[in-house]
């Protein structure tokens, strides 16, 4: 099977920092790249002192950043003709990820129809404790690629 461009791009990137993205925000979370395949991407990212709360957890919006910008990414590896964006981002904050942990995100496409592509996220502790799980759509614009 012959794997598209934007995807073999992202793969060749596995196991380095996320400091070449697009992304502002991907930048500044400064995951690394663990696994990246048609419809699947994982990453890891270590809580700093600017992702925590006042109780030095990782704040709620953060989590959601991770898991917007995680899921967004596994879209765009899918290499579509057109640019997609989040419709909504519903996210469940279920154990905290205390400053200096290591966290891992891992988001999968669940349906891919037409326009609109559901996306399922969740992030985990080193143990495997689930942190924060997410569902999302992301919905075709205008915007060619």
């Amino acid at each position: 099977m012959e794997i598209n461009p934007r995807l073999a791009t992202f793969q060749s990137l596995i196991g380095q920092p996320m400091t070449q993205s697009l992304s502002g925000i991907s930048r500044w979370l400064d995951g690394i790249l663990l696994e990246i395949e048609e419809g699947r991407t994982v990453a890891r990212y270590v809580v700093r002192d600017d992702m925590v709360n006042p109780m030095q957890v990782l704040h709620g919006g953060t989590a959601s950043a991770i898991l917007d910008d995680l899921c967004g990414l596994t879209v765009f590896a899918m290499g579509r003709e057109f640019g997609y964006t989040s419709v909504n981002l519903a996210v469940d904050f279920l154990n905290a990820a205390r400053l200096g942990e290591t966290i891992v995100a891992e988001a999968h496409i669940l349906r891919a129809g037409r326009n609109i592509i559901h996306v399922a996220g969740k992030i985990t502790n080193a143990e495997g404790k689930l942190i924060a799980k997410c569902s999302t759509n992301l919905i075709q614009t205008s915007v060619k690629l």
